[in-house]
């Protein structure tokens, strides 16, 4: 086996082991090919190999990226990809210590996600027009997707053997195809009972049909043609933030924050693997607490 061959074999072992063991979306692993082979690569034009990198070889090259114009979180992702390669290595007995034990790189400030205040979302969910059938099912998808904090991809897959209003839960397929139950509240529930029972039937020619929201011809909805309803809805509202497919999903775990949740209770309804990426939600916490203190303190 040639020397590429070789590190497209340990590539492929430790993409084996993410995909088997953790569930790691297509899109995860990807973006660890990528990494990975672009390293690979760079090593190679220096004589080097993939277990055997030299010293200055990884800092060397991050400051060259930096000076293309790569972004710091960029870079700080492309090293976790490594860092992560190389754990993996080492637990598999390939090399005898870490070579990126101590590469740094500066503290990446997070990105706050665009979210919605409490009016806003109450003026997107009261805006279609619930006299009709769609408008009934998308005031129905917009109030589970707000009441339950599901990723837009999550809400268009759900079936209707997927709820249970007795309960009051939906059981949701997330990343990794791994199944949570997710509680809904009483404003949800009353939507969802009322397009059961006047909305669906009417938009499905065979009602014994899976989707519980359909699109066209019976079919499940595509996530462009929500997240298209999304931007219909939030300009009929007068909404002109910045809105992305999450947005909703980010206004749930805000909201439940400012009014006290746990974070560990976020995590959980949202989904997250690991806590590090909910904590997001607690800047977007702060930052609203801090506006607040400056809006209404006398001396903010």
């Amino acid at each position: 086996m040639s020397p590429v061959e070789d590190q497209a074999a340990r590539i492929d072992a430790f993409l084996d082991v993410l995909w088997l063991e953790q569930a790691a979306s297509h899109n995860t692993l990807s973006a660890y090919r990528r990494d990975l082979e672009a390293w690979a690569a760079r090593l190679a034009a220096h004589g080097e190999t993939l277990l055997a990198p030299g010293q200055d070889t990884l800092p060397i090259w991050l400051d060259e990226r930096r000076s293309q114009g790569y972004h710091l979180r960029t870079n700080a992702r492309l090293l976790s990809s490594l860092r992560r390669f190389y754990r993996w290595a080492l637990a598999s007995n390939l090399i005898d210590h870490d070579p990126l034990s101590e590469v740094r790189l500066p503290k990446v400030r997070p990105n706050l996600p665009d979210t919605l205040d409490e009016d806003e979302v109450e003026r997107l969910l009261a805006t279609p027009d619930v006299a009709t059938a769609i408008g009934l099912r998308d005031r129905t998808m917009l109030e589970v997707l707000y009441a339950g904090g599901l990723r837009v991809s999550e809400l268009v897959g759900l079936t209707v053997d997927a709820v249970n209003l007795r309960q009051g839960v939906v059981r949701v397929i997330g990343k990794g195809d791994k199944e949570r139950l997710v509680p809904l509240g009483e404003e949800s529930l009353f939507w969802l009972e009322r397009y059961l029972r006047a909305g669906r039937g009417v938009l499905m020619a065979e009602t014994t049909r899976p989707p519980l929201f359909p699109g066209r011809a019976d079919g499940f909805m595509t996530r462009q043609t929500f997240w298209h309803r999304i931007k219909h809805y939030a300009q009929l509202a007068g909404i002109d933030k910045p809105l992305s497919p999450h947005t909703l999903r980010h206004a749930f775990a805000t909201h439940l924050l400012n009014h006290g949740a746990n974070l560990r209770v976020v995590q959980l309804l949202l989904g997250h693997s690991d806590l590090s990426t909910t904590q997001i939600y607690t800047h977007v916490a702060q930052a609203r607490l801090e506006a607040l203190h400056a809006e209404h303190h006398p001396r903010g």
